[in-house]
């Protein structure tokens, strides 16, 4: 299966994705980015089942084992670029918010900022299509709740 995701993530000009497989690609972005600085938190781990569990209804048991897919797609995939052109492709704009969102509780959940993620974090709005305003707003948001 994350053999013929990575291959459709990859073509020249992808195909929007099915709900399961959008599901992989917006777990293995956070995965990413969780990864981003080089120390994949625990503190991060425990944010991206939250998220997976709040954002698809899972179980804490469905919600690591999505995890575990996104983590082996995040690992053999190539580049940022083409998750975030397949969740564009796939997700509203309203629900592209709804992820910079998931993707800044994930950033702030070790409790430090650092450059690393925050450059991911404004390259990856950007791929998005998400303005900066939304991008801090949605910061903002998440820092607060």
């Amino acid at each position: 299966m994350l053999s013929d995701l990575l291959r459709r993530l990859t073509a020249p000009a992808p195909e929007p994705l099915p709900d399961t497989d959008a599901r992989v690609a917006i777990g293995a972005l956070l995965v990413r980015l969780a990864r981003s600085d080089g120390d994949y938190a625990a503190s991060e781990i425990a944010q991206i089942d939250r998220s997976l569990m709040h954002r698809y209804d899972l179980n804490a048991s469905e919600a690591a084992d999505l995890r575990a897919e996104c983590e082996a797609l995040e690992a053999e995939a190539p580049d940022t670029v083409r998750f975030t052109r397949a969740i564009k492709d796939a997700v509203s704009y309203e629900n592209r918010l709804a992820v910079m969102e998931t993707l800044w509780a994930v950033a702030l959940a070790d409790g430090t900022r650092d450059d690393e993620e925050d450059s991911m974090m404004r390259m990856t709005a950007s791929l998005l299509g998400v303005t900066d305003q939304d991008s801090h707003r949605a910061r903002l948001k998440v820092a607060a709740g």
